[in-house]
């Protein structure tokens, strides 16, 4: 009887080191360590080049948040909170089955406690937990990156509205193990809804106004941060024939993107930036806190579009961009035209001449660029050219030259329908401009002097007559 207790120990025994050989065999071994990368971040519209290794790596991403002031449209400033400095964040580039060790820092100069969820990731907040963080400290986490899609990420610190309205969102890639196609040129592009207390455009120091976010009445619909981010010197470039990626999300926090280029054809669209594609998509649906990743190649010479075709928010709160496309002419894609009067039309009447007007001081001139620089210039363009097709010419052009008159009176109640300019169908709305009397006296003089090689046509007295009839 003594011995079984023994027998049995010697049974257990035996039992359990089966046991512990049987784990030993079905245990995984252990994963090699992975090569070392060091995420290159870019400001967008610029983002890292295509991945062309073909096995995972450990990417590391060093992030900052950064709460910065600077314009959010021509003399109209803006406290923005960021990853990196810039709105949208930098891009993250990564391959699928990639582990990202994520690091982010809150600058000690900063006010308030920010983090990151990153849609990209499989865990709950998507990092918001593990990056929670006051200013002066830093967070890290890991994740591993096991579906391949265009994801955006953002800043989930309550009131994650607010954090998201003031800039803090932007974009991870995850190329799929196979990699991409490859093309000739990649852009990033984010859109997002900003609610400031003063009107579109209103000069100075603007605050956020929380009442307009809750009521999801932006005042600013922008491309990249800024109003006329993707126009003059920061225009896309493509030639004809070239072809071109982009990334385009929305950061939100509340308005959805009906996204197009006008003048061209999306030959393929990743919906809601995910592994499908449509082909021969005009215009498509980009979710807040979405994205897409659009293809198409340009044919011929001249700008190209980007707008949300939601249009008020293109042309009253600022959705617009250019590319600008060079290359030969193709009149076999793309005709110019003919022309003509009707047969027995009349030539339009020419306005009666105004009064003559006194010649405008050095001072008045500076004060008519300035007021041009910070008004007109993200539409019509630093040189008054205009965008083809959708803000007509200041320069140069035969219905400023014709009506100066009426164009003041556009500057100060705005004007909406179909508009004629150097012989050019244009279809939009102006807002009105919140400028004082002397200010559009200057910006008129100052188009018809410098940029139509007349003479100054108005006074700030005929501005005011003209500001008391309207009211009246």
């Amino acid at each position: 009887m003594r011995s079984l207790p023994l027998r049995l120990a010697g049974t257990c025994f035996a039992t359990a080191s089966a046991l512990l050989s049987l784990h030993a065999i079905s245990a995984p071994a252990a994963e090699p360590a992975l090569p070392v990368i060091h995420q290159q971040l870019l400001a967008p519209p610029l983002l890292p080049p295509q991945i062309t290794r073909k096995t995972p790596a450990r990417v590391v991403v060093n992030l900052t948040v950064e709460e910065v002031e600077r314009e959010i449209a021509p003399g109209t400033r803006y406290t923005f909170w960021t990853f990196g400095g810039t709105v949208p964040g930098k891009m993250i580039r990564v391959r699928e089955g990639d582990t990202v060790e994520l690091n982010l820092q809150n600058l000690a100069g900063n006010k308030l406690p920010h983090n990151i969820d990153l849609h990209a990731v499989t865990g709950p907040g998507g990092g918001a937990g593990q990056t929670l963080i006051a200013p002066g400290n830093q967070a890290s986490f890991t994740f591993k990156a096991l579906a391949p899609g265009l994801y955006v990420y953002h800043c989930a610190t309550a009131p994650v509205g607010m954090h998201v309205a003031n800039g803090m969102y932007g974009m991870i890639l995850v190329e799929p193990k196979e990699g991409m196609s490859k093309v000739d040129k990649e852009y990033y592009v984010m859109q997002g809804d900003f609610y400031t207390t003063g009107a579109y455009r209103a000069p100075g120091l603007q605050g956020f106004d929380m009442q307009k976010a809750v009521d999801e009445r932006p005042t600013y619909v922008l491309f990249n941060g800024a109003d006329g981010a993707l126009t003059g010197q920061g225009a896309l470039t493509a030639k004809a024939g070239e072809k071109v990626r982009m990334f385009f999300g929305v950061g939100g926090p509340n308005i959805v993107s009906s996204f197009h280029v006008i003048g061209a054809i999306f030959d393929k669209v990743y919906t809601e930036g995910g592994s499908r594609f449509t082909e021969n998509v005009q215009t498509t649906l980009v979710p807040a806190g979405g994205s897409t990743i659009v293809e198409f190649v340009p044919r011929v010479p001249g700008n190209l579009t980007l707008v949300d075709h939601s249009l008020t928010r293109a042309f009253n709160k600022g959705a617009v961009g250019l590319m600008s496309v060079s290359g030969p002419e193709r009149p076999d894609i793309y005709g110019k035209g003919i022309k003509t009067p009707l047969p027995g039309s009349k030539p339009p009447a020419v306005a009666a001449k105004a009064p003559p007007v006194p010649a405008a001081t050095d001072a008045q001139r500076l004060r008519g660029k300035a007021v041009y620089d910070n008004t007109c210039a993200s539409c019509h363009l630093p040189d008054g050219k205009g965008v083809p097709g959708v803000f007509p010419p200041l320069a140069n052009s035969d219905f400023f030259q014709e009506r100066p008159y009426e164009m003041a009176h556009i500057v100060l109640h705005g004007r909406s329908g179909e508009l004629v300019v150097n012989g050019e169908h244009y279809n939009s709305v102006m807002p009105p401009q919140d400028l004082d009397d002397d200010d559009v006296a200057a910006v008129i003089n100052y188009v018809s002097t410098e940029m139509n090689a007349g003479k100054p046509v108005i006074t700030p007295a005929q501005v005011k007559q003209m500001r008391q009839v309207k009211a009246n």
